[in-house]
């Protein structure tokens, strides 16, 4: 009896031992993953018997189905490619574009310095020629002056108002219209030599 007991025990403990190693169960959502996969291939067989439909003819649907969706599909390749053919003649494009701006910018920019020194110089030469004509002036001044001397030491007599009213004009331009004005309302005097 002892043996057969031993042998009870011994048959107990591994029950036991096996018995408290029992594979994992399958995550909640894997068995009703599982389970939703089972019922829609279920009845996706099921409509099909319930609709009259043979093999064949599901056959021919889906073959037909999948040459729509293939003809989709190649389009849809198409208009990528053309699409991405498009897109990269635009990139080199703008490319091209940005260089002749930035070109443009650059010729614009010296265009405008070139400008800019233009006018600093224009208004240099404005200066210069204004003083110029100053200065032609007070030649002109001085030359009539001279002039006039000469004349009287020659024994001529001239009077200085006949002489600048006869030049009136380059040694006052502003004033040429009222001495003009003046001297066409008068008898205008004659020089020593006889000329008007």
């Amino acid at each position: 009896m002892t043996v057969i007991k031993r042998l009870v025990t011994l048959a107990l403990a591994a029950a036991l031992a096996l018995g408290g190693c029992a594979t994992p169960a399958p995550p909640p959502d894997t068995v009703a993953d599982g389970a939703d996969r089972r019922e829609t291939t279920a009845r996706r067989f099921q409509e099909g018997a319930l609709e009259g439909r043979t093999a064949v003819t599901s056959a021919i649907e889906l073959s037909e189905r999948y040459a729509r969706l293939s003809d989709q599909t190649v389009t849809l390749r198409q208009e990528n490619q053309r699409l991405t053919t498009d897109n990269e003649a635009l990139r080199q494009q703008i490319a091209a574009v940005e260089a002749k701006l930035k070109q443009t910018q650059k010729e614009l920019g010296e265009a405008n310095d070139l400008l800019i020194e233009m006018l600093t110089e224009l208004n240099t030469w404005k200066s210069n020629i204004l003083g110029f004509r100053g200065e032609m002036r007070q030649a002109a001044q001085a030359q009539l002056e001279a002039l006039l001397k000469v004349l009287e030491i020659l024994g001529g007599q001239a009077e200085a108002g006949t002489l600048e009213r006869r030049h009136a004009e380059t040694l006052h331009p502003d004033t040429s219209e009222r001495a003009q004005a003046r001297s066409s309302a008068g008898p205008q005097e004659r020089e020593p030599n006889g000329t008007p």
